[in-house]
């Protein structure tokens, strides 16, 4: 008999719990996986308000075959204006579908999952496409989703001995720093923009709905951008450097930088490939310029990362079981 289960917030943090390394992994396979085709990744749905024109909730179906072989949906929310009020800007559930039959098998509280696939997802671009370690951190935004790269940064060995933090909101800024100061005893100070994006990695982890930064701004030669937030540069700073996407077709959408440069030049020949090529040695970004690597952010990772969860739980009896969730498990 199917049995429906449900894994909670608490549980999902005891289990993700230094196992950065493990996430990486399991991303890594995913954009692999989906690279290949084993994956069905169709567009994001996006649910948005006339009145609250920033907030939106977000759902992402997805299928990943192989030792996944799982489909599912993850439903997440971003509402900023939660910041002034203390409580946190996203929250997610995760559903995961049981391939065979179609039945949900489980519930996932999802926010941690969702936090921790972008940031694996930012870490292994790190380490793929810098040129060189970086001395310097600019970090753009100070949530927790930058709080959470910067933790896979480090634990992939991305460890640059100063960290240099721009937020709108000083306080935001200030408890990062103090955070990354605390946590792995690194120079961390709060800086003006300019700085930030002087760093040799630079990190963007905003809420903007529109490039702010100067178009005239450009990237120097050897620069890795994580450009997580999607919309903070203008086209034409992304039109002066190599331009790594997970997935073209699904960053070139919903008023993206790169969708925005693609609108703006009528082709795609700025995009160099995407991070799976580079896996496969199929592209090869230019040392002379400076890379942005763009990730929409694939259903595919939260079903990776997700489907691991599940397993886990019930090898650890963590899950919450609901035996009676289905009024019907037989046809007559």
């Amino acid at each position: 008999m199917t049995v429906f289960s449900v894994l909670t917030g608490k549980d999902v943090d005891a289990l993700l719990a230094g196992r950065e390394q493990d996430v990486i992994t399991r991303v890594r396979a995913a954009y692999l996986a989906h690279d290949e085709g084993d994956s069905v990744n169709p567009d994001s749905c996006f649910l948005r308000f006339p009145e609250k024109p920033d907030s939106r909730i977000i759902a992402l179906p997805a299928y990943l075959g192989g030792e996944v072989n799982t489909a599912g949906v993850k439903w997440i929310s971003s509402f900023p204006a939660n910041v002034a009020r203390g409580e946190p800007r996203a929250s997610a559930v995760l559903v995961l579908n049981d391939y065979d039959t179609g039945r949900p098998l489980a519930l996932l509280e999802a926010a941690g999952i969702s936090a921790v696939r972008t940031a694996a997802s930012a870490a292994l671009a790190a380490t793929t496409l810098a040129a060189a370690p970086p001395g310097t951190l600019g970090v753009v935004g100070g949530g927790v989703i930058a709080r959470t790269v910067c933790q896979y940064l480090y634990a992939a060995g991305v460890q640059p001995a100063e960290v240099r933090c721009h937020d709108l909101d000083p306080a935001s800024a200030a408890a990062l720093t103090g955070h990354l100061r605390d946590r792995y005893a690194t120079t961390a100070r709060e800086t003006d923009l300019a700085a930030a994006l002087d760093c040799d990695l630079v990190l963007f982890a905003t809420t903007a709905l529109a490039p702010y930064v100067p178009p005239a701004h450009r990237f120097r030669p050897g620069q890795l951008v994580l450009n997580i937030s999607l919309r903070d540069l203008a086209p034409r700073t992304l039109l002066a450097a190599d331009n790594v996407l997970d997935d073209v077709e699904h960053c070139l959408k919903a008023d993206t930088s790169p969708h925005l440069a693609e609108q703006l030049t009528g082709t795609r020949d700025f995009v160099t490939g995407t991070l799976a090529g580079v896996l496969r040695g199929r592209v090869a970004p230019d040392a002379g310029r400076p890379t942005v690597f763009s990730p929409f952010g694939l259903g595919v990772l939260d079903l990776a990362v997700g489907h691991w969860l599940y397993e886990r739980a019930l090898k650890e009896d963590r899950l919450v079981r609901l035996p009676d969730f289905f009024s019907q498990t037989r046809r007559w």
